[in-house]
């Protein structure tokens, strides 16, 4: 090319160059497309915000059964059978997954019936990464699924405390496997899913219900289903007559400390979004624990001359079930008297209705869940407040605020919750005992303790060659090793 060419040629590109440039930069943004650019950068940052916060609830939901709830029961039970205990809430984190994943969400979030989902969702067909609008808009729809998954794997796990120490495990699997499927899937469908009978306006439900995390679902239908197990399983072999105490109050106090914390997820995760609704409910969920505490104490204290371990953490407990369904509608102050009452009437149905009645609930399921669960339920109708959660248009929410019908409501859905449980786990127990020849352990196999008899193996190897340990330089004082009997339940 000759030079003259060339420099033409590439003064006509640089000035085709500039002239794009200054175009370019003459279009300046209008203000619509500033403000539509915001909006999606803030729309992206609220999107992962929600989904950031609600894996991590999702985490701390299942951190309640385990360790939290294994540690808890794990604790309270005698040491022959304390891997036993731990092993139901464990088994009941894999055996639960696989049943949500094929039918339990369909059958609990799915469009259906008002008494139970529909078949849309099933093995989680459609449940993706776009976000499902009609119960979190800001989420991915399995953030929402997984997050309903840890609250169906505790609440059949819950039970397993009445019947501690007796039953056998492959009919606790049948027995759990089956009450999930008839019982929590649909009670979780009528209370939280679309067209539910119980459900809140804005999902179509027809007798609107105040639950926000689960006082009913979760806490009523596992807490009286425990009662007829108790019941039907009978009394553990020397009870009342031997010593049942707790054999380590060390892991039942970590255990206590871990559903603590679990349950902030477990209540402000329900906002399904990390807004002012999940600040209030995590802060009516430790209000209304501590105050359970201070409750129950008080009164052990008056009643029995001393505030013990055992009574602290059964009452932070009875608080978190009591306030759960009225974590997101109440302000600090009602939550201190849910808290309060709560862990007073607990304390009372754990000893005094328990002594009257004459059941065997080993770990106070009922007492704890079941009656913790009613208390809350129906005070959520008492002190509920628009200011806080707004669900009726602008109309007063609970009877405080002159809504009297929410209180029929809330005992409307807490004894449909209360019949599912009892009727289904009557039925269930009944027809395994047929099938499995019984659904409890033989007396031997008792005495001897679920640890060796369903397992074969043991929680504590202790035993100590003094001989060997004096020779490599270790030293004990002989007096530590001094015991009392063993029970003879033992």
């Amino acid at each position: 090319m000759k030079p003259k060419v060339a420099f033409r040629s590439a003064t006509f590109s640089l000035f085709f160059m500039l002239a794009a440039g200054v175009a370019a930069f003459g279009q300046t943004p209008t203000i619509e497309d500033r403000l539509a650019k915001a909006e999606s950068a803030l729309s992206s940052a609220q999107t992962s915000g929600d989904n950031a916060w609600m894996l991590v609830c999702s985490a701390l939901v299942l951190m309640m059964t385990g360790p939290g709830l294994a540690l808890f029961y794990g604790g309270l039970v005698r040491k022959k059978n304390v891997l036993s205990t731990m092993m139901q809430s464990f088994i009941l984190m894999a055996v639960v997954t696989v049943l949500w994943a094929v039918y339990g969400y369909s059958i609990s979030f799915a469009q259906g019936t008002p008494y139970f989902g529909g078949l849309g969702y099933l093995f989680l067909k459609g449940v993706g990464g776009d976000p499902n609008a009609t119960y979190a808009a800001t989420i991915p729809h399995q953030s929402f699924m997984i997050f309903q998954l840890m609250f169906a794997i505790i609440t059949p796990a819950l039970i397993t405390g009445a019947f501690a120490e007796r039953m056998k495990f492959s009919a606790m699997l049948a027995y759990t496997a089956i009450w999930a499927t008839i019982v929590y899937f649909p009670l979780a469908h009528m209370v939280w899913g679309t067209n539910g009978l119980l459900a809140l306006p804005a999902l179509g439900g027809k007798i609107n219900a105040l639950d926000f995390a689960g006082g009913t679902v979760v806490h009523i239908s596992s807490g009286f289903s425990a009662l007829v197990c108790a019941i039907m399983l009978g009394k553990r072999v020397g009870y009342p007559r031997s010593p049942m105490t707790p054999h380590s109050m060390v892991l039942s106090v970590i255990g206590a400390c871990l559903l603590w914390v679990g349950w902030f997820g477990f209540n402000a995760g329900s906002a399904v979004a990390a807004g002012k609704l999940a600040t209030s409910a995590f802060v009516a969920t430790h209000f209304g624990a501590a105050a359970a505490v201070i409750g129950w104490l008080l009164v052990e204290w008056l009643r029995l001359g001393k505030p013990t371990v055992l009574g602290g953490i059964s009452g932070a407990v009875a608080g978190l079930v009591g306030i759960t369904p009225a974590s997101g509608f109440v302000t600090p102050m009602s939550a201190l008297a849910i808290g309060f009452i709560t862990g007073i009437v607990c304390f009372f149905s754990v000893t005094e209705l328990k002594k009257r009645l004459g059941y065997d609930d080993s770990l106070d399921a009922f007492g704890v869940h079941g009656v913790g669960g009613f208390t809350g339920a129906i005070l959520t109708g008492v002190f509920a407040t628009k200011e806080i959660n707004d669900v009726f248009g602008g109309n007063p929410v609970g009877l405080l605020e002159g809504n009297k019908m929410q209180i029929v409501n809330q005992l409307i859905a807490s004894g449909i919750a209360i019949a599912m449980g009892m009727i289904a786990t009557f039925v269930i127990l009944k027809v395994l005992g047929l099938v499995m020849g019984g659904v409890r352990v033989t007396g031997e196999d008792e005495v001897q303790g679920l640890d060796l008899s369903q397992h074969g193996e043991e929680g504590y190897n202790l035993d100590l060659d003094l001989a060997s340990s004096s020779r490599t330089g270790i030293f004990f004082d002989d007096t530590a090793f001094t015991a009392a009997p063993e029970p003879i339940s033992e």
